[in-house]
């Protein structure tokens, strides 16, 4: 039987929680009991990639009875201490104060390879495009632009890069390589050579800005619309640190001005709205972090931007149930974009 079963057996699971999370929370004396929510459920045989919620509930003689979320996230070949030691990085480093939430790590589990750690509670900003909630989404976007200029203006030291593969497209997770293997093997060479030229593009252009010895900042890594949840009345959170590493903010502010606008698009069919979302989104970052957009930025962001619409392309492709035709739609632009014919 597959160990990470037991992340799913609530007997286990409350006889650890009372053995590992209790502790942590001295004024209650009892963990009356447990819900498991399942949000990801990916297990093979030996291998596992799963993201398990847990209401637990506690209570003890001079404390109200209380509910909090407790998560964990679990991946057999890819072990998640990075994301309880960035997490913990930034808690260290106040950015969970003001209107910004962040998970509060609680520990780690080398037996699961999991790091286990307190939840956001709240619906995350692509509910609110799908609602077209303009007016919430425009709050939260630039609740979000401060978050990130937030982020990106801690210390950033090599000793903080939590996740070095990641820092670099070359280098990325699943790579180049298997990428551009996949793409081969399913549409038979049809898109090989345009793909080259676009990661051989995007990668000499990733190390000329970084031959230039810019100053690195945190990033978040996977900056998009369902990793950041509206935690309050004037609060955002965000969430999923698993590629949380060293690297060009602009790298953040790309991927999210792609999958930004890549949503509303998708969602609600509007282009002019996207734009509208993408500039608030720009602009607001850019007062917060103190910046003026200049040639240079530009241009970064401009990588990063298709950079992600190239993986959003790739993931349409390979998914299990692909959609080649929203795929080559968007694999389309990113040719006109770098002019590859």
């Amino acid at each position: 039987m597959n160990k990470i079963l037991q992340l799913f057996d609530e007997e286990y699971v409350l006889a650890m929680f009372r053995r590992k999370l209790l502790p942590l929370y001295p004024t209650f004396s009892k963990i009356e009991k447990i819900k498991i929510i399942p949000y990801k459920k990916l297990i093979w045989a030996t291998t596992y990639h799963v993201v398990v919620g847990y209401d637990v509930y506690l209570s003890g003689s001079n404390q109200e009875d209380t509910k909090i979320l407790v998560v964990c996230s679990a991946h057999s070949d890819e072990p998640r201490e990075n994301v309880f030691d960035a997490m913990r990085y930034l808690w260290d480093h106040n950015l969970n104060q003001g209107d910004i939430d962040i998970p509060h790590p609680l520990f780690y589990s080398e037996y699961f390879r999991g790091a286990f750690y307190r939840g956001l509670h709240g619906e995350n900003l692509l509910h609110y495009i799908k609602n077209k909630d303009y007016e919430e989404v425009k709050k939260l976007l630039r609740l979000a632009a401060r978050l990130f200029a937030k982020l990106h203006q801690l210390p950033a030291g090599t000793a903080a890069n939590f996740n070095p593969m990641n820092s670099r497209i070359k280098t990325v997770i699943p790579g180049v390589d298997n990428i551009l293997k996949e793409m081969s093997l399913r549409y038979e060479g049809k898109f090989d050579e345009s793909l080259k030229r676009m990661y051989d593009y995007f990668i000499s252009q990733e190390e000329k800005f970084f031959a230039r010895e810019l100053n690195l900042s945190l990033i978040h890594g996977d900056a998009h619309t369902e990793n950041l949840i509206k935690t309050g009345e004037d609060r955002i959170g965000l969430i999923d640190f698993t590629d949380f590493c060293l690297g060009d903010f602009a790298r953040d502010l790309g991927t999210f001005l792609q999958q930004l606008e890549y949503k509303v698009i998708v969602k609600i069919g509007d282009k002019q709205i996207a734009t509208e979302l993408k500039d608030i989104f720009l602009s607001s970052y850019l007062e917060a972090a103190g910046l003026k957009m200049n040639a240079d930025l530009e241009k970064r962001i401009e990588l990063y931007y298709n950079w992600t619409a190239i993986r959003t392309s790739a993931f349409l492709f390979l998914k299990h149930e692909s959609d080649p035709y929203k795929a080559e739609l968007l694999f389309n632009q990113v040719k006109v974009n770098l002019n590859i014919a």
